[in-house]
């Protein structure tokens, strides 16, 4: 049976780490790669059996995951976030798979989000998924991206789907949903600004409006009450200033060259 190596990227995490880590205590080998925690996540994470490695802060989580990837001993990799938990349902369906020999070397996996006391149906949330989160490395590749990560599949067979789901806790409170969407905005913000587009308020503003329709009425958010209004109402923000902080980038504002208008 193939060994498989979890691989955890944290931060701040000390609320859902354990929860992380303990799910999948029956791989081979568990690392969390820590990227400058101040609260107790590091301590928490070592003393489940965790083999952490500090790493420099977060720099776009392309470039992290492949950083992580390379600290797993082993070629198959479980990567998992700090707020992601395999059921035992999952567990389950992946020592099944590697009582064999896997047919593919990259697997999705789908998750049930939790937020605010109830699971998601709506909001394009309900069982998505994210990057293939089991692969052989040696296959397997990350593209440096500031803000959500793709990948590049370096092998002639499909990516392979996982029936089980992971559990997902996107955020612990309404504090983190704000943080989230101000440190997502900037990553994108970068990352537009390098393709040099023109933006404007209204493109902005449009941009923004269409991500809060397109969450709350096509992908039926309302269905969520509270929690599907603050998925939209974020993600309407997060977009408005990504373009927002794309133009400041571009004009590059600096100190007033003058006085205001009307001063002598």
């Amino acid at each position: 049976m193939p060994k498989i190596s979890a691989c955890v990227i944290s931060f701040n995490d000390e609320h859902t780490i354990a929860w992380s880590v303990a799910s999948v205590r029956f791989v081979d080998e568990i690392v969390v790669v820590d990227t400058g925690s101040t609260d107790r996540t590091i301590d928490i994470a070592e003393q489940l059996g965790a083999r952490v490695v500090r790493a420099e802060p977060f720099a776009g989580f392309g470039t992290m995951r492949n950083k992580a990837m390379e600290h797993c001993a082993n070629d198959w990799v479980f990567s998992l976030d700090a707020d992601e938990h395999c059921t035992r349902e999952l567990e389950a369906e992946i020592k099944a798979l590697f009582a064999g020999e896997p047919p593919h070397d990259a697997y999705y996996i789908r998750r049930n989000n939790y937020l605010m006391g109830r699971w998601i149906r709506g909001s394009g949330w309900h069982l998505d998924h994210r990057t293939p989160q089991l692969y052989r490395k040696s296959c397997f590749r990350y593209t440096a991206s500031t803000s959500h990560e793709s990948h590049e599949l370096l092998s002639d067979k499909p990516v392979g789907w996982l029936t089980s789901t992971l559990w997902h806790l996107p955020f612990s409170n309404l504090d983190e949903i704000l943080y989230k969407a101000n440190l997502y905005s900037t990553l994108g913000a970068k990352a537009q600004a390098k393709t040099g587009a023109p933006v404007s308020m209204w493109s902005a503003l449009g941009h923004g409006l269409w991500t809060f329709f397109r969450l709350y009425v096509v992908k039926r958010g309302f269905i969520d009450g509270w929690a599907g209004f603050i998925i939209a109402l974020s993600n309407f923000e997060g977009t408005f200033y990504r373009y927002a902080k794309r133009y400041e980038i571009q004009q590059g504002w600096g100190a007033p060259p003058e006085q205001p208008p009307g001063k002598s």
